[in-house]
């Protein structure tokens, strides 16, 4: 059965985010008679609104005039609406996973007025971020920044001690955090959402439109898969029998590791060692590239090894791990380091060696939908696998694997899933991302290398930290931080930070290259004298001038 309804396309103008859009869609959304309204995104600028008839263009145009905005009525058309999809499937989209794609997918579909159930299975509601990841990781992080700090005061006349007194409370208060997060950020958003019905159990998808769940079919529009990813762990002779620890099980200890292997030198391993460090371990890295970070410059990454050593963390490069073996209370890892044969010595071992997808076991292949080797699920610029009624979104798909990208994914899927034909990309342009070292190391853009592979003629300005007054002022001026620029359009193409709190500074210099701000531009800001924004300043006037001759506040 069809009911006569009205579509109306919208042109929006005055929207500068994400957040805009969604207050736009709210505001159109509070007219009455319209039934339902999707702004793609706010670069494009257009909304869609299925209305009764007797909704008019001037009630749509005044209602975004009144949210702040300007809107112009583009197209008006009679459509025939079907009855809601509910009515010829339970759900208009399945979502199997309970991380954050999964959960910005479900309150997305709420949103456009759509009814979703989130499917989860493995870790607890909320996935890897909040349960294995990113909360307790930091926390943990910041808890060891603290007690390295308060052992090691940088300033004449300061003197202090400090220890782990209690370890086993150190890592419940870090429990109680992950409880608290994972109810307020995740069960209690959805809680009271109507739209959003959450079950425990394995989904499986059993067809182009339905998954099975506790034994019960469940039929939808729209299929999509979040499952994330896990941690991959090599197979090397003895590594099962002996145990090793994982980002799933290394921040759940009660203890602090007396001394601690770390397979991996990328950043979940290096953040880890160097928590643990602080902690009180004696940490051994082996990492099997003749660098660690070795997608980073050499600049940046020998910097950060150099700093991490002097914390007393032994790094280990061009690594062959050959066995695991032990006996009683102590671990043997047999190596080849540089071509010669090694025993290292350890009380545990944490394997930080990459992530594998979820997407096997999910029933996928057997209705025709690609899954990679690497568990990982191949998708395309609109979120779809290869069947057009199933997508993906969240370290399931791959990189880039942060958990603001996974949530964007998943709001950006769901759209999609529910839009039919008028579907948006997915855009990663000037995406910021920072490893949770101390140092920091931190990113936007393009490197050197990198823009120069792209054809792009590049120059950098690299500020050393002790050329910053607020590092100065500090007694902490490890780093550097360096702007790439197109030298044709002196355009900010790209910048990595190695800096304390470096990850502060990528906000400012990703919307300068996403709205294509000039150097110029940054160089003639103002940026409050002794803040690590200044970095940004002073890096930029660099490229014309020589930094060192400048008086404290440079104009």
């Amino acid at each position: 059965m069809t009911r006569p309804m009205i579509e109306v396309e919208v042109t929006v103008r005055g929207m500068t985010c994400d957040s805009c859009r969604r207050y736009v869609e709210e505001s159109l959304r509070g007219v009455p008679g319209v039934d339902s309204v999707q702004v793609a995104n706010w670069q494009d600028g257009r909304a869609l609104v299925v209305a009764h008839r007797n909704v008019s263009g001037k009630d749509l145009v005044q209602a975004v005039e009144k949210a702040g905005y300007s809107a112009e009525i583009l197209d008006r058309r009679t459509i025939e609406k079907a009855e809601p999809a509910a009515r010829r499937h339970d759900y208009d989209l399945v979502i199997v996973g309970g991380g954050s794609a999964a959960f910005a997918a479900a309150l997305r579909a709420s949103e456009l007025g759509a009814h979703a159930v989130i499917i989860n299975d493995g870790l607890p509601i909320g996935g890897t971020c909040v349960n294995v990841g990113c909360v307790p990781s930091k926390t943990l992080i910041r808890a060891a920044e603290e007690l390295h700090r308060a052992s090691h005061p940088r300033f004449h006349g300061v003197r202090a001690a400090a220890g782990v007194s209690d370890p086993a409370a150190l890592f419940e208060q870090k429990r109680e955090l992950v409880n608290e997060l994972r109810e307020k950020k995740y069960v209690d958003i959805v809680s009271g959402d109507s739209n959003v019905t959450l079950l425990e159990g394995h989904g499986r998808v059993t067809g182009q439109h339905t998954v099975e769940v506790n034994g019960r079919g469940i039929s939808a529009r729209r299929i999509l898969v979040a499952t994330g990813a896990s941690p991959f762990v090599p197979d090397i002779p003895g590594m099962a029998e002996s145990g090793y620890l994982t980002n799933e099980t290394a921040y759940e200890l009660n203890e602090i590791p007396e001394k601690l292997i770390v397979l991996g030198g990328r950043y979940i391993a290096l953040e880890t060692a160097q928590m643990f460090a602080r902690l009180g371990s004696r940490v051994t890295v082996l990492q099997r590239s003749e660098r660690i970070l070795p997608n980073e410059s050499e600049e940046l990454t020998e910097a950060l090894a150099g700093y991490l050593r002097k914390e007393g963390i032994e790094i280990r490069t061009g690594v062959q791990i050959e066995s695991v073996a032990r006996e009683e209370k102590t671990v043997r890892v047999k190596a080849r380091i540089n071509g010669i044969s090694e025993t290292i010595e350890g009380s545990h071992v944490f394997v930080a060696t990459g992530r594998r997808g979820n997407a096997s076991g999910l029933g996928l292949e057997e209705v025709g939908v690609a899954v990679g080797s690497d568990g990982y699920l191949p998708v395309d610029e609109f979120l779809r696998t290869s069947s057009s009624s199933i997508f993906g979104a969240g370290d399931v798909i791959g990189s880039p694997m942060f958990v603001y990208t996974a949530a964007y994914e998943g709001a950006l899927a769901a759209e999609n899933a529910l839009a039919g034909d008028r579907m948006s990309a997915r855009d990663y342009a000037a995406l910021p991302w920072v490893i949770f070292t101390d140092p920091q190391v931190a990113g936007v853009g393009l490197d050197e290398k990198q823009a120069r592979e792209k054809g792009i003629d590049v120059d950098a300005s690299v500020l050393p930290m002790d050329l910053l007054p607020r590092a100065l002022a500090a007694f902490d001026t490890r780093g550097f931080i360096k702007l790439v620029r197109n030298t044709a359009t002196d355009r900010l193409v790209g910048a990595r930070v190695l800096a304390p709190e470096g990850g502060e500074l990528l906000m400012e210099l990703s919307l300068a290259i996403r709205y294509e701000i000039t150097v110029s531009d940054l160089a003639a800001r103002f940026h409050p004298y002794l803040t690590l924004s200044e970095a940004v300043k002073l890096a930029a006037i660099g490229f014309t001038r020589d930094v060192k001759t400048l008086s404290c506040c440079a104009g």
